[in-house]
This record gives structure tokens, sequence and C-alpha cells, in this order.
């Protein structure tokens, strides 16, 4: 059982920056994979960038170059370093966690709003 507790969000204008923050609690050495998520009304859910055990990262296409997703072990706590801030990024952002043997567990995510 892992449980995720993010944190970070809120309102910023356009070209700003936010740092979002999941802590992983539980069986946190089971956890092989987290990753964040985010869906805006009207839109897909989609990935926005995820990190594993090894530390390979990965981003959206249209938050490469401006996010950058992080980890700190001793924290149990995984980041999203948000820079340059679109209008189009504005989206609930939701953690996830992904288990070795690929249980998913979701946080309850938090609302990031951009204004132009």
């Amino acid at each position: 059982q892992v449980q995720l507790v993010e944190s970070g969000g809120g309102l910023v204008q356009a070209g700003g920056s936010l740092r979002l923050s999941c802590a992983a609690s539980g069986n946190i050495f089971s956890i092989n994979v987290m990753g964040w998520y985010r869906q805006a009304p009207g839109k897909q859910r989609e990935l926005v960038a995820f990190i594993t055990s090894d530390g390979i990262t990965n981003y959206a296409a249209s938050v490469k170059g401006r996010f950058t997703i992080s980890r700190d072990s001793a924290k149990n706590t995984v980041y999203l370093q948000m820079n340059s801030l679109k209008p189009e990024d504005a989206a609930v952002y939701s953690c996830n966690a992904i288990s070795y043997s690929l249980d998913s567990y979701w946080g309850q995510g938090t609302q990031v709003t951009v204004s132009s």
C-alpha cells in the first residue's frame, strides 16, 4: 500500500513558476516509477513527466525544456519544477506511483491555474 500527498499547486501568472511536491508513504520500497499527470477541462489526461527508480526521466513534448522532475529519495518525495508557465498548462495535476508489481497509486490532485 502506497499513499501519495501532493502540494504546491496554486495560481501563477503566465511566465511564472511553481514547484509541485508529491510525498509517498507506506510501502515506499515497492515503488518503481513516479510521475505527474494533468487534465484540463475538455482535454484528455496526459502524462507530463515521470522518473524511474534508477533515475530515468521522460517529459511530454509540450513541457520539455520548461519542466523538471526530480526526486529526494531520503524524503520519499518527487518534485515537478514548472517554469515559464503558460495558460495552456492550467490543469489538475495528479501524482502517480507504479510499483514493481505494476500496482498503480494516485494522489488527490492539485490545481494549477495560470493567468494571462
